[in-house]
């Protein structure tokens, strides 16, 4: 097989915007991956694990994993690189982008951004070179998403300079870990630090699970998840501690020690900007599972449109001739808009690496505490709403290819049950749209505050008249500047930004009577939530609307920015269509504005569709990853 029209000189211009400031990472890898035999089907499970651990060797060989670890360890210091390479992993076998997410992402990463050089100099060489394997035992059976109040207790005992690492109850075995329940030896295990009788919340420490034979650790519990949904080639075990003692070096002390008479310190005094602290230095993770969803959605809709485009359904009465089914209009609406917000997607994870690579490069981290702090809100967002496009899109194309698309053989099955829990790790999608709303709504506290007396008493007011206007109906032509324009750039900018604002504004109101003494804090915030998620899910569509945007504006090949600014529409508009109760409730669009976009999305698929082959081509998926009977479909 080979892609469609490979001389045209838009393909290049696509490859090179979406390969980006890394493109010479994401050739390496899918060069790689090239040589890299995909699992066979059939295996069992034990044998797929036993398959995927030697592909992860085979990629420790390659180096590529070393590249976002420091130089003076054998690394790059290429931390951008290394999600990039992460997330063009997402174009073969899911378990093995996990295991290696485990191992260089969770696992690696937390002993170099949480340790210190102690440990660094002990542990990194062989993490990175794939002979020390290891586990990130966070999450707990009673506790996954609620980190700060997890249940594993470390105490400190002076006596013997020991750690006593221990499961306290049922609900505090650590579940769900990656690694463990096969071929880990090590793990990094967070726990409740108490040293003194004194509790100062969660920290990492290096735990032994295995000795070099394989055999559980003396007072380790190690068992296995079993077969799962998918992602069956990751041996995703539980583990449980009965008063595991490791020395006082096991803690990884970046930003708090214990020293030998059991005295605590820590550079970062209050309990909670230090918890946080700590979490923000691991969103590396959360970054990369929103990129390797988005290969994921971008192999599915490579799958579904070239298969869409062969394959014929039912005659033309006026000709005879069957129809392809990506000339159905109801194909295109299945598949083309997806596609358009997959590319938007891709362009604002673009965004966030270069940022993440600016804040935790060597050398930089930690140095910007409120912009690793909105990085950390960004990312939550971006991943929750790049997940769930990637389950709805992987479904969408699995119906739009009919039984051919339910058959093991042409990969969607798998596909979709490997990526279908990218929407709960690293973090509950709904949990993390919480997160980004508080962080939006302590980001528009500060702003207002900066008003000063006059600015805040003016800015009341116009709430205050603005929320009356709504209740009365009288705000239908406030916002109505001028009429709407579908394929309007700044007009889509204007109704998707002004929705992210007065989701936001109205949320800050409505959350106002918490701050009363003696409020029900809970139940405000609590009734509230609907709200909450939708002012957060609208930030990200912005956020993600301003990257496509600003990419139509960066790419010089001409025809290539026409093609690119109609993906940016068809990409805005789904959107807006999408939330049209929304728009038409408060009063930023008409009901023929809203009619307008709807007719606006059926035009864009229908001039999107004869170049639907080159955009997905465009994504540069390794064809041996692709090919399956499902392609050869005449």
């Amino acid at each position: 097989m080979t892609t469609a029209a490979p001389t045209d000189p838009r393909l290049h211009a696509l490859r090179t915007l979406l390969d980006g400031r890394w493109s010479a990472v994401r050739e390496e890898v899918r060069e790689q991956m090239g040589r890299f035999r995909p699992v066979e089907p059939g295996l069992s499970t034990e044998e797929y694990r036993a398959r995927v651990l030697e592909l992860v060797h085979e990629l420790a060989a390659t180096k590529r994993p070393h590249a976002g670890f420091a130089p003076e360890y054998g690394g790059e210091g290429d931390v951008g690189g290394t999600v990039v390479g992460f997330q063009t992993l997402g174009y073969g076998d899911l378990s093995l982008l996990v295991k290696a997410g485990v191992q260089w992402g969770l696992f690696g990463g937390a002993v170099q951004v949480l340790g210190t050089s102690r440990h660094h100099d002990e542990y990194l060489r062989p993490i990175m070179d794939g002979e020390l394997l290891g586990c990130f035992a966070m999450t707990e059976t009673g506790h996954g998403s609620d980190v700060q109040n997890l249940r594993t207790t470390a105490t400190y005992d002076p006596d013997t300079h020991e750690f006593v690492i221990d499961t306290p109850e049922p609900g505090a075995r650590k579940d769900y870990i990656g690694n463990a329940a096969r071929d880990g030896r090590m793990a990094v295990v967070f726990a409740q630090l108490v040293t003194r009788g004194e509790t100062h919340g969660v920290h990492a420490f290096l735990v032994p699970i295995r000795d070099d034979a394989g055999a559980a650790m003396p007072g380790v519990t190690i068992s296995d998840c079993g077969e799962k949904a998918g992602l069956n080639g990751v041996d995703n075990g539980r583990l449980v501690f009965d008063h595991v003692r490791v020395p006082r070096g096991a803690l990884l002390n970046r930003f708090a020690d214990v020293a030998e008479d059991g005295t605590y310190s820590s550079s970062i005094e209050n309990e909670n900007r230090r918890f946080f602290t700590m979490l923000g230095t691991l969103v590396r993770g959360r970054i990369s599972v929103a990129g390797g969803a988005g290969s994921a959605a971008q192999k599915a809709l490579a799958l579904a449109i070239r298969y869409g485009a062969v394959r014929r359904q039912f005659a033309d009465p006026t000709t005879g001739e069957e129809v392809a089914l990506l000339d159905y209009r109801a194909h295109q609406r299945k598949l083309l808009p997806a596609l358009a917000t997959t590319y938007a997607l891709h362009l604002a994870q673009e965004d966030l690496v270069a940022e993440m690579h600016r804040l935790q490069a060597p050398g930089a981290l930690g140095t910007d505490e409120q912009a690793q702090r909105d990085l950390e809100y960004r990312a939550a967002g971006l991943k929750a709403v790049a997940t769930w496009h990637a389950t709805a899109t992987i479904q969408a194309c699995r119906e739009a290819c009919g039984g051919a698309g339910y058959l093991a053989e042409n990969l969607l099955p798998q596909l979709k049950a490997d990526s279908d829990v990218f929407t709960t790790f690293e973090g509950d999608n709904t949990v993390l749209l919480q997160l980004l709303a508080k962080g939006l709504l302590s980001e528009y506290g500060r702003r207002v505050g900066k008003l000063g007396p006059l600015g805040t008493a003016r800015f009341a007011a116009g709430v205050v008249a603005e929320s009356a206007a709504e209740k009365t109906g009288l705000n239908k032509l406030s916002h109505r500047v001028k009429a709407f324009a579908p394929r309007s750039a700044d007009a889509q900018s204007r109704l998707l930004h002004d929705r992210a604002e007065h989701l936001l504004a109205s949320l800050a109101r409505r959350l106002r009577p918490a701050l009363a003494d003696g409020a029900d804090q809970f139940g405000i915030f609590n009734g509230a939530q609907d709200h909450l998620l939708h002012a957060a899910r609208a930030h990200v569509d912005a956020v993600v609307y301003d990257a496509v945007a600003t990419a139509v504006d960066q790419v010089t090949d001409v025809p290539a920015r026409e093609l690119l600014a109609q993906v940016r529409d068809l990409h805005a508009l789904s959107v807006i269509e999408a939330d049209r109760a929304w728009f038409l409730e408060h009063g930023r669009l008409t009901v023929a504005e809203s009619r307008a976009v709807t007719a606006a999305v059926n035009d864009l698929c229908a001039s999107l569709r004869p170049h639907a082959r080159l955009l997905v081509d465009a994504f540069g998926i390794p064809e041996s990853w692709l090919d399956c009977p499902l392609l050869h479909t005449r």
